[in-house]
């Protein structure tokens, strides 16, 4: 099969594609024919140092969505011809080829009213917001919440179900693109490099601050949007965890909630992979609806993907780029 491989560490901006392999399903594993790949930062920020568990060459690329070709021994459920999507295991060999493998439990049947480039677009970034604000967060307990980088994907998939939700949305985006975060559902966008973030949400809840921060960008901005919060407030954070001593015992009473999403396929939890697909069939139940944005906003091929993943790079990509390969 064609393949975009990566020879070694550090060398993602080389890619180039190959003939390899194609791999073939074991126990509990499809084979899956890809058609579109989701591009998110973990590809660059993995392939930057490498990990111990890859062997070289490799393939990059967590989000697939394609159809079935052959199940491996015991899979229920599933057969030749569905279609579906997940979010791949970064220790293994992932979707940027022709042919990839997913252990069945953790994928999702696509509707047929949803593109494959749709649906590509949703897994590490969705189930992420998803995770943050259902698995996490007690939303039937709060009213409002910050969610930043709302023009990017976990963000603006956040700013989408915090909405759907029934929350009032607070956000941060760039003073150009704060007409497409209100159009995905925030309430009020601040320009992060323009006005002081805090403050103005601060003059938005009238002193009292929110009940929730959803913080994906970097651990120093968790940890400057503590001063955000209300008493009782929670902090999720995906990118790197806050300086927790800037938070005093007995103030605010702060709840910390770390989001590692790709952690549960290293876990031996059967139920923490199989919410994979739970979060994958609402998020698909809700495109199919027409109540949520895929914010793809960039189709490449896979011969362009290592130029498109250094603009990801860049972070000044706005909503998600997916890969087509059929």
């Amino acid at each position: 099969m064609k393949a975009l491989v990566l020879k070694d560490k550090g060398l993602w901006k080389d890619m180039r594609v190959e003939e390899v392999e194609t791999p073939s399903p074991q126990k509990g594993e499809l084979l899956v024919k890809v058609h579109a790949v989701g591009l998110n930062p973990v590809d660059y920020k993995t392939a930057t140092n490498g990990m111990a568990a890859w062997s070289y060459p490799h393939i990059l690329g967590l989000d697939v969505a394609g159809v079935v070709v052959e199940a491996g021994e015991g899979v229920i459920g599933w057969q030749k011809g569905d279609r579906v999507v997940y979010h791949g295991d970064f220790t293994k060999k992932g979707g940027y080829a022709e042919y990839a493998i997913i252990t069945a439990h953790t994928a999702s049947r696509i509707p047929e009213s949803v593109s494959f480039e749709d649906a590509a677009a949703l897994p590490t970034a969705g189930y992420t917001a998803y995770q943050a604000l259902h698995r996490k967060l007690p939303m039937n307990q709060m009213e409002t919440i910050l969610i930043h980088g709302g023009a990017g994907g976990v963000g603006g998939f956040g700013v989408q179900l915090a909405k759907l939700a029934g929350k009032t949305v607070i956000s941060t985006a760039s003073s150009h693109n704060h007409d497409d975060v209100k159009a995905l559902g925030a309430d009020y966008v601040i320009d992060y490099r323009e006005e002081d973030v805090n403050a103005r949400v601060l003059e938005i809840t009238n002193g009292r601050g929110v009940d929730a921060v959803v913080d994906a960008v970097s651990r120093q901005s968790a940890t400057d949007s503590l001063e955000a919060l209300a008493y009782m407030g929670h902090m999720v954070y995906i990118a790197g965890a806050p300086d927790f001593t800037k938070i005093k015992p007995f103030t605010k009473v702060v709840s910390f909630h770390e989001i590692a999403l790709a952690a549960a396929h290293q876990s031996t939890d059967m139920d923490a992979q199989r919410d994979f697909a739970v979060m994958g069939d609402e998020m698909l139940s809700l495109l199919a609806a027409g109540k949520l944005d895929a914010m793809v906003k960039e189709v490449v091929n896979l011969e362009e993907v290592p130029e498109a993943l250094s603009r990801l790079s860049e972070r000044h990509v706005k909503g998600k780029i997916v890969a087509k390969l059929s």
